[in-house]
């Protein structure tokens, strides 16, 4: 069973950035997929990236495209998600997750952990 935990999330005024960092135990964090997901209150859970087992392929949400970027370091068991020109609309728990295969995917089903979630807040 893997075990994530993400750090990083804070309060930033608009178009500040954040970056998010999910570390992963276990022995087979490199096999598969990571992806980002976010909770607003209110709202269902939504996709915003995903990253291919060794970094090769990304994946974006539109919302986010251009402004967010996902990375990983197989080495460290580490995923990032640096979030730049925040607008208060990203304002959500921020959950990383493992997907179960190597290649990207949206679809929350396809995740079979989680962490606890880390929140961001973006003021106007």
């Amino acid at each position: 069973q893997v075990q994530l935990v993400e750090s990083g999330g804070g309060l930033v005024q608009a178009g500040g950035s954040l970056r998010l960092s999910c570390a992963a135990s276990g022995r087979f964090f490199s096999s598969y997929a990571m992806g980002w997901f976010r909770q607003a209150p209110g709202k269902e859970r939504e996709f915003v990236a995903a990253i291919s087992w060794n970094g090769g392929i990304t994946s974006y949400a539109d919302s986010v495209k251009g402004r967010y970027t996902i990375s990983r370091d197989n080495a460290k068991n580490t995923v990032g998600l640096q979030m730049n020109s925040l607008k208060p609309e990203d304002t959500a728990v921020y959950y990383c997750a493992t997907a179960r295969a190597a290649g990207v995917t949206r679809t929350p089903n396809n995740y079979h952990s989680w962490g606890q979630g880390t929140q961001v807040t973006v003021s106007s």
